[in-house]
C-alpha cells in the first residue's frame, strides 16, 4: 500500500511524518498552493462592513492568516468585532484564530454541510449579515445555501488555489516509483478543487485514476466522485472522511490494510 499524500506542502509534513512512523510508504504530491491576492479597496470596504455582521466564517489557516493582516490594513480593530461569532471549517483553523484570543465554534464534520448544521446559526437572533473569509472558488456551496436563507453574505476572496508549479515534476517522479510499490494506492481528496487538479494530472493516465482508494472529506465531495466514476465506467473505492487529522487517516488507512 502507497498513501499520496495531497495536501497542501506546510500542512503535510505532519500527517506524513506520523504515516511514515507508522510503517506506511507515503509520497508527497501536493496538489493546491494558496496565494494572497493582494489587498485592494474592494476588501477594505467590505472589512467596514464587518461592524454590522453577526458571523464570520473562516474556511482555513491560510484565510486567517490573511484575513487578519488585512483586518489590520483595513483600520478596523479586532476589538470592535467582539460581537461576532466566529466559525471555523476544521480544528486546525481554530487554533489558528486561538491565537488571536478568538474562540470559535468548529462542526465535527470539517465540511460546509458540516458547518450549516452548528447550532450557532439557530442561536444568532437576528442573522441578517455573515462574512466568508476563503479562497477563490471555495466554499460557494455554503453561500449559496445562507443566500436561499436571506442571509446576506460578504464575500472575502482573500487568495487564490492552485496546482503548484512543482507538481507535475513531482507526479513524474512518483510514476517512476509507482511499479516498486503494491496497490492499492490510496489519495487523500480533500476539496474538489484539489480532485480536478488530480484529474489533470492523470489526463493521460486514467489507469491510474481508476487504480486508486480514495479518501475523501465529507459526503458531497463523495458523490462528486462517485458521479465521475459512473460517468467514466470506473470501478474506483471511495471512503469518507469527517476531519483531517492525523489519527482519522491513520485509523482509516490501518482499516483498509486489515481489508486487502
Amino acid at each position: 500500500m502507497l498513501f499520496i499524500n495531497t495536501r497542501p506542502t506546510d500542512r503535510a509534513q505532519a500527517l506524513s511524518q506520523n504515516l511514515i512512523q507508522a510503517g506506511i510508504d507515503t509520497i508527497e504530491l501536493p496538489l493546491l498552493e494558496l496565494s494572497a491576492h493582494p489587498f485592494s479597496d474592494e476588501l477594505k470596504a467590505l472589512y467596514s462592513q464587518l461592524l454590522k455582521a453577526q458571523m464570520i466564517v473562516v474556511v482555513s489557516p491560510t484565510a486567517v492568516e490573511i484575513g487578519m493582516r488585512y483586518l489590520q490594513q483595513s483600520g478596523v480593530q479586532l476589538s470592535q468585532l467582539q460581537h461576532i461569532e466566529w466559525i471555523a471549517v476544521g480544528q486546525m483553523t481554530a487554533q489558528a484564530l486561538a491565537k488571536y484570543q478568538i474562540s470559535s465554534h468548529v462542526p465535527e464534520v470539517e465540511t460546509s454541510e458540516g458547518m450549516l448544521g452548528l447550532s450557532i446559526f439557530e442561536h444568532v437572533q437576528p442573522l441578517s449579515k455573515i462574512a466568508f473569509w476563503r479562497g477563490e472558488g471555495g466554499r460557494q456551496f455554503m453561500m449559496q445555501q445562507c443566500q436561499a436563507r436571506q442571509l446576506e453574505v460578504l464575500n472575502f476572496i482573500l487568495y487564490e488555489r492552485h496546482l503548484p508549479a512543482t507538481s507535475l515534476a513531482q507526479y513524474r517522479t512518483m510514476l517512476l516509483k509507482l511499479d516498486q510499490m503494491h496497490q492499492p494506492y490510496v489519495v487523500c481528496i480533500s476539496s474538489e478543487a484539489s480532485w480536478l487538479n488530480w484529474l489533470q494530472l492523470n489526463q493521460e493516465n486514467l489507469k491510474l485514476v481508476d487504480q486508486c482508494h480514495y479518501l475523501v472529506l465529507g459526503e458531497r465531495l463523495y458523490q462528486i466522485l462517485q458521479q465521475y466514476k459512473k460517468k467514466m465506467t470506473m470501478c474506483f473505492n471511495i471512503s469518507t472522511l469527517p476531519n483531517l487529522k492525523t489519527v482519522t487517516v491513520l485509523q482509516q488507512i490501518q482499516l483498509l490494510q486489515r481489508n486487502i
